[in-house]
């Protein structure tokens, strides 16, 4: 099978499919503060970023990424990657999580902020937007991926748990049970208010991991073209506002003005 390639002609695996279109939309977002600034190496922080699976990529373009994550083991794993991926120097690790952020890190300080991951678990998730928003500099740049209430119902209900789905759909958190992983889970449409509520503007929604989680992996891993193709049919479904009801993730890019 031929190498599978990005908009921008690189070889995603299996793995970073489910991440393909938040890294196009974040790329794209730091090129343009790049052109706005003048500068060539933007500061980021990468909030509860654990081993750097968004981190390295950035510093990889030549910025300065600072990862907050309460986790020490995740953040030895990711001063191993950065190592790894030669851009030890650009990458910066400190143990912290968002509601205590500037205990730790520069307010006002940064000119991305990624947000992946960790609105489900914060107690109070307004805050936690205040805080990721107060971390920017004018004119930068929030990247927010959250669980999305939709796909975890369709997920449910196609492996036969109607009761569980319903559940899901009912429940102001978005949980299917007791036993349900995941604290919280958004729409869209509560997405876009916390962050518009936090005082940026919307520059866009998409929605995440539409048709990965659904098809089955030896279709994928067997077939013919079919990684290509589903990349491809993942960036299309991403932007239909169609699509961002049944997402398993919903990603949020907000923009602070300048």
């Amino acid at each position: 099978m031929p190498p599978v390639r990005s908009r921008r002609g690189e070889t995603p695996s299996r793995a970073s499919l489910r991440t393909a279109v938040v890294w196009e939309v974040l790329r794209d977002a730091l090129d343009r503060r790049v052109k706005a600034t003048g500068r060539d190496a933007l500061d980021v922080l990468d909030t509860g970023g654990g081993s750097g699976n968004f981190a390295v990529p950035a510093a990889r373009l030549g910025h300065r990424v600072t990862v907050v994550d309460p986790s020490p083991n995740a953040l030895f794993a990711l001063e191993r990657r950065a190592a790894e991926a030669g851009v030890a120097d650009r990458v910066r690790g400190v143990q912290g999580d968002v509601h205590g952020l500037f205990d730790v890190v520069e307010r006002g300080g940064f000119d991305a902020v990624l947000f992946h991951g960790v609105l489900e678990y914060v107690e109070d998730p307004a805050e936690g937007v205040r805080n990721a928003v107060a971390a920017l500099r004018p004119g930068g740049a929030l990247s927010l991926l959250a669980a999305g209430l939709g796909g975890a119902v369709l997920a449910r209900a196609l492996a036969g748990h109607f009761t569980e789905a319903r559940q899901a759909l009912g429940d102001p958190a978005g949980r299917w049970g007791e036993g349900d992983p995941t604290p919280r889970r958004f729409t869209a449409g509560q997405l876009t208010g916390l962050v518009g509520g936090a005082g940026l503007e919307i520059a866009s929604v998409h929605g995440v991991r539409v048709f990965a989680d659904l098809v089955p992996g030896a279709l994928v891993d067997t077939e013919p073209g079919a990684l290509e193709a589903l990349l491809k049919l993942e960036e299309a479904a991403a932007e239909s506002e169609a699509f961002h009801a049944v997402a398993t993730q919903l990603h949020v890019l907000g923009e602070k003005r300048g």
